[in-house]
């Protein structure tokens, strides 16, 4: 593979050395060789010592005297690194995978709801507002359908006014792609905009209670919907029916 223009070599190489540490590619314990990955991806020794460097910032891989460059074991990684959670889920992500995700969101999001129903300001009510009518006006526009939830998940997050829960959001973002790539090739998945009207009716009212079940109701729903098409064929590996068609829906 030769790294091309576009995101800048340095962030290519980042982006395709991670992505082959997490699908397993170069296994924990494995040494990776700097030239080989040079002429690999067609790129200088300062671009894959400074990818080096990123990575090993993350947890992936570290350098000893003597050993060379050698590939971390699992448990020291990141794995809350916004880019590890990406790659993780960019290419068929494991089932445990995929219940880690749905278990930290099932902890995360209800204590967010619960705080925004107390904390709330106008402003957060605003931003929950606004991107609730982007999720109903996205229409077929899958990608703005999905930017519009991410967006909608983030104001519930920020509207509890925790730093630290804000920063979760890195969790519920991948939870939400991940889960949006494998069942938009599905033909029939549930509506969550009225699950959603029902959170915001909540946070509004200061009902905390009211606000944790409709939160609760909405994650039992794309679990579901998440469950429906992994037991199905209704899609394959890039998210796409048998007509080839993509869909994505809110969660």
């Amino acid at each position: 593979m030769v790294i091309h223009l576009g995101k800048g070599l340095h962030g290519q190489a980042v982006e395709e050395i991670g992505r082959r540490i997490i699908r397993g590619d170069i296994p924990p314990g494995s040494a990776l060789h700097p030239d080989k990955l040079e002429a690999e991806l067609g790129v200088s020794k300062t671009v894959v010592r400074e990818a080096m460097r990123v990575l090993a910032s993350k947890g992936l891989i570290e350098s000893r005297q003597k050993r060379g460059t050698t590939i971390r074991p699992r448990a020291d990684w990141n794995l809350l690194d916004s880019d590890l959670l990406r790659w993780q889920g960019s290419s068929a992500p494991s089932e445990g995978f995929l219940e880690d995700l749905a278990e930290v969101r099932a902890i995360v999001e209800p204590a967010g709801a619960r705080l925004a129903a107390t904390r709330r300001t106008d402003a957060d009510l605003d931003a929950i507002r606004q991107a609730l009518d982007a999720m109903a006006g996205a229409g077929t526009d899958a990608d703005a359908m999905v930017e519009a939830d991410l967006a909608f998940h983030r104001a519930l997050l920020d509207a509890a006014h925790n730093e630290l829960l804000s920063r979760m959001e890195v969790v519920i973002e991948a939870g939400l792609r991940i889960r949006d790539r494998i069942v938009h090739g599905a033909q029939h998945t549930s509506d969550s905009l009225p699950v959603h009207r029902e959170l915001l009716r909540a946070v509004e009212a200061g009902d905390p209670d009211a606000a944790v079940a409709a939160v609760e109701s909405l994650l039992t729903q794309a679990s579901e919907d998440l469950a429906a098409v992994q037991s199905g064929d209704e899609c394959d590996e890039y998210g796409k029916g048998a007509t080839g068609a993509v869909r994505e829906e809110p969660s």
